[in-house]
C-alpha cells in the first residue's frame, strides 16, 4: 500500500515539476507580419500543412478536419479568426495542434518561429482596443526590443464552437 502511495506522489511531483518547467514558455509564430505566442503547455505537436477535408456548416475560420494518425482533428485558420485576409498555404505554413478543454484543434499559422522564455515580469496586459480581436489576447510579451502578441488559447474558440468541434471529432 505504501509503495502505491509513493508512486502516486512521485507522479504528482513530476507533473508539478513539469508544469513549472513550462511556466513562461511560449511557442512563437508569425502571422500576417506580426509575431504571436501561445503557452507551450497547450501545444501537443507541430505539423506541416496537409490536406484539409472541408466540412459544411462550420464557422468561416474553421477550414475543416485532418486525419492525424487516425484521429480526426478540426483545423482553424488563425488569420481568418482574426479577420485578416486569407493567403495561400506554402511550405512554411504549419498546423499547431493544441488541446483546448480536452479537444484537439489544429491552428493554421504562416510560420512557426521558436519556443521563447518570457518571464511574467515581461508580460503586460493587452491594450484596450474595444475590438473583438482583442478578446483573444492574453498579454504583450517583451523580448529584448521586440513585442510578441500572446494569445489566450482558451479564448480562440467560443464555447459553442468548441462543443461543435468536439462533437465533430468524436463522430468522424
Amino acid at each position: 500500500m505504501t509503495e502505491v502511495k509513493e508512486k502516486t506522489l512521485d507522479r504528482e511531483a513530476f507533473a508539478a515539476e513539469e508544469e513549472d518547467t513550462l511556466d513562461g514558455k511560449f511557442l512563437t509564430f508569425h502571422l500576417a507580419g506580426e509575431d504571436y505566442g501561445i503557452e507551450i503547455r497547450y501545444v501537443t505537436e507541430i505539423i506541416g500543412i496537409q490536406k484539409i477535408t472541408e466540412v459544411p456548416d462550420l464557422a468561416d475560420c474553421v477550414k475543416g478536419v485532418i486525419n492525424l494518425r487516425g484521429k480526426v482533428i478540426p483545423v482553424m485558420d488563425v488569420r481568418l479568426r482574426f479577420g485578416l485576409p486569407a493567403r495561400e498555404y506554402d511550405d512554411r505554413t504549419c498546423i499547431v495542434v493544441v488541446e483546448i478543454d480536452e479537444t484537439a484543434v489544429g491552428l493554421v499559422v504562416d510560420k512557426v518561429n521558436e519556443v521563447s522564455q518570457i518571464p511574467a515580469a515581461n508580460i503586460e496586459p493587452p491594450p484596450r482596443t474595444g475590438r473583438e480581436s482583442g478578446r483573444y489576447i492574453q498579454g504583450m510579451g517583451k523580448i529584448e526590443d521586440k513585442v510578441k502578441i500572446l494569445l489566450d488559447v482558451n479564448r480562440l474558440l467560443f464555447a459553442d464552437e468548441l462543443q461543435a468541434l468536439g462533437e465533430l471529432a468524436q463522430t468522424a
